[in-house]
C-alpha cells in the first residue's frame, strides 16, 4: 500500500469508536480526516477527542474530505440510505453488520447499490484469532471435507458466516428449524461491566438447525447475553470426513489405523517472567504456526485485532491493492439465514431461503 489510506466514519456510537480508535492506533495505514455527528456537543467530543473534521451528513463528509474509505456505524435502521448515500457520492464503504434490518431492506439495498462493487461488510467473527486458525486447519484440509458447524458464542448473522465460513457454503437455499427454551441464570455481566446481580432471571436458549445442502449443515446455539455472560462457556466444534475440531482440540485420522488428538496452542506473551508485553503472539497446531497476529505490539484485544485486520483488508480493496474481504453479498446473506432463524422461532415451523439476486 503507498501510503496510509484516508479514512472517515458515519457515526459516534459505541462500535463506532472501535474503528476511530484503531484507525488512530494505526498511522501508517490509515489517516483519520472526518466523522459525523448530527448534535453539536456530540461533534464538539469527536473534534476535541480525535483531532478530526466533523460534519453533519456523509454527503458532506464525502464531499468535504472525498476519503479513501468510509465506514458506516450507525443502526441498523439507517444503515441502508447511509450506505446508498455514500456510494453515490463516488466513495467505497466498510458498513457494520448487518447492511440492513430485515430481507425487503436486504433487496431493497442490493437493488440501489449491489452492482457497484463499492461495500464490503465489517462481519470480523472469521477473523478473530481463534477462529482464523481454526479455518486455517479447515482449509488446509486437516480434516477432511467439513460437513456440520455447531456455534455457541455468538448471535444470529454472526453465527452463520461462521458457519458458511467454515463450510464454504454459497448462496443456495437454506431450510431451518429450532426452539426456544428458557431456564434460570444469573447474569453478571453487561457491555457496562458488572452488574451486581446474582438472582438468577429467566433467560431464553434459542437452538436452531440449519440444512445448507449438499451434506453440510449447522447447530445454532445461543443464549440471552451470551456474549457477555462469561457463565456460560463459548463453544464451536467444526466436523468433518476425517475429524473434527472442538474449540482447539483437534482430531484426525492420520494414516490406517492411526487417530491421533493434537491442540491449537496460543502464545500469550506476558505471562510469568516474560516482559515483552501483554499480547497475543501467534497460535500453532503440531508446531507450525497456523495464525500469527498482525498488530503485536499494540496489545489488543481478539475483537480489536479482528476489526483491525478487516480494516485493514478492506483499505487494501479500496485501492485496489487486494481481494475484497466480505461483499456486500456475503452480509446479506448471513442476514437473510439469521432472519430465517427468528421467523421459525416465532412461527414453530421450518422455514426455507430462496436463491437472492444477490447470488450472482
Amino acid at each position: 500500500m503507498s501510503g496510509p489510506s484516508s479514512i472517515a466514519v458515519v457515526g459516534t456510537g459505541w462500535r463506532a469508536e472501535f474503528f476511530l480508535r484503531l484507525a488512530a492506533m494505526l498511522p501508517e495505514q490509515f489517516t483519520l480526516v472526518g466523522a459525523t455527528a448530527r448534535r453539536a456537543e456530540v461533534a464538539e467530543r469527536v473534534r476535541r477527542t480525535w483531532g478530526i473534521a466533523t460534519y453533519s451528513s456523509p454527503a458532506e463528509l464525502v464531499a468535504g474530505q472525498h476519503p479513501d474509505l468510509v465506514v458506516s456505524s450507525v443502526p441498523w435502521a439507517a444503515n441502508p440510505e447511509v450506505i446508498t448515500a455514500l456510494v453515490e457520492g463516488g466513495t467505497r464503504v466498510l458498513c457494520e453488520t448487518p447492511p440492513a434490518p430485515d430481507a425487503p431492506a436486504l433487496r431493497s439495498l442490493w437493488d440501489r447499490v449491489g452492482g457497484r462493487d463499492a461495500v464490503q461488510v465489517a462481519e470480523q467473527y472469521l477473523r478473530l484469532p481463534g477462529h482464523a486458525a481454526r479455518r486455517e486447519l479447515v482449509d488446509r484440509g486437516v480434516i477432511g471435507q467439513p460437513g456440520s458447524v455447531h456455534v455457541s458464542s455468538t448471535h444470529g448473522y454472526h453465527a452463520v458466516s461462521l458457519m458458511r465460513g467454515l463450510l464454504g457454503v454459497g448462496f443456495g437455499p437454506a431450510e431451518v428449524a429450532g426452539v426456544r427454551f428458557t431456564a434460570p441464570l444469573v447474569d453478571p455481566l453487561s457491555r457496562d461491566g458488572w452488574t451486581d446481580d446474582e438472582a438468577p432471571k429467566q433467560a431464553g436458549t434459542v437452538l436452531a438447525t440449519i440444512d445448507f445442502g449438499d451434506g453440510r449443515s449447522g447447530l445454532y446455539d445461543f443464549t440471552d447475553n451470551q456474549w457477555h455472560n462469561q457463565l456460560r462457556l463459548r463453544r464451536i466444534l467444526i466436523r468433518g470426513s476425517l475429524g473434527e475440531i472442538a474449540d482447539d482440540t483437534v482430531i484426525r485420522l492420520t494414516a490406517p489405523r492411526s487417530i491421533v488428538r493434537s491442540s491449537l496452542v496460543r502464545s500469550q506473551l506476558g505471562y510469568d517472567l516474560n516482559l515483552d508485553g501483554y499480547d497475543t503472539e501467534h497460535i500453532s497446531f503440531d508446531g507450525e504456526v497456523v495464525y500469527r497476529n498482525p498488530y503485536a505490539g499494540l496489545r489488543l484485544m481478539d475483537e480489536e485485532i479482528a476489526i483491525a485486520s478487516m480494516m485493514s483488508a478492506t483499505a487494501a480493496w479500496a485501492r485496489d491493492e487486494g481481494p475484497a474481504p466480505y461483499p456486500l453479498a456475503q452480509a446479506c446473506q448471513d442476514h437473510l439465514v439469521g432472519l430465517a432463524i427468528d421467523e421459525a422461532i416465532a412461527s414453530g415451523r421450518t422455514v426455507r431461503t430462496e436463491v437472492e439476486a444477490w447470488s450472482s
